[in-house]
């Protein structure tokens, strides 16, 4: 399977590959894809780390998730990457714009107070901001999601991730990146109870 990364002598994959280097050692993708699902699906089922929706609690997030399949796991990425022609944040501003970022989520009361379609719109610019900053070489989208659920509760908006359409959920975050967060609040809606 082709890498949806753009991305020039990637030091995280195996040499002459696109696979991510991982830590059971494997060098194809679709091992690699069937691992991760797994693992992180398992990882789901346990709790997630206790923290204040914070930087350090999206990065332990990751951590968790991760842990099984990437040593770097929680660790922001130090590759410039590219999806479709649009560049991600370049890693060298990554922890300055996760800081504004969540800044601003702390200043909101992460969401909380919110009626829902408030609280939606607000979700669904905070989500397209973290996509576009792509903080970690993978996994971005599987964190997101579970931050956002995380946030979703924590501001009495619990969510319904049975609801979730990956297809069109994925769309609306591409939107979210090239044009506006209308779908992407949207989507937000749909998976709230």
């Amino acid at each position: 399977m082709p890498s949806l990364y753009g991305a020039v002598s990637d030091p995280y994959c195996y040499k002459g590959t696109t696979v991510l280097k991982n830590i059971p050692g494997l060098r194809f993708q679709v091992e690699l894809d069937a691992f991760e699902a797994i693992s992180t699906a398992q990882r789901s089922d346990e709790p997630f780390p206790n923290g204040r929706l914070s930087v350090r609690h999206y990065r332990a997030i990751h951590r968790h998730l991760f842990q099984d399949v990437y040593a770097w796991a929680g660790r922001y990425r130090t590759l410039r990457i590219s999806r479709d022609g649009s560049a991600f944040c370049y890693p060298e501003n990554i922890a300055s714009e996760m800081a504004k970022l969540f800044a601003g989520l702390r200043v909101r009361n992460h969401l909380r107070g919110l009626k829902a379609g408030a609280f939606a719109t607000q979700a669904a610019e905070t989500l397209g901001m973290l996509n576009a900053i792509h903080p970690f070489r993978e996994g971005n989208g599987r964190s997101q999601t579970t931050f956002l659920f995380l946030l979703a509760a924590q501001a009495a908006h619990p969510l319904n991730l049975d609801n979730l359409d990956r297809e069109n959920f994925l769309a609306a975050m591409v939107a979210s990146f090239t044009a506006s967060d209308r779908l992407l609040t949207g989507e937000i809606r749909k998976l709230m109870r």
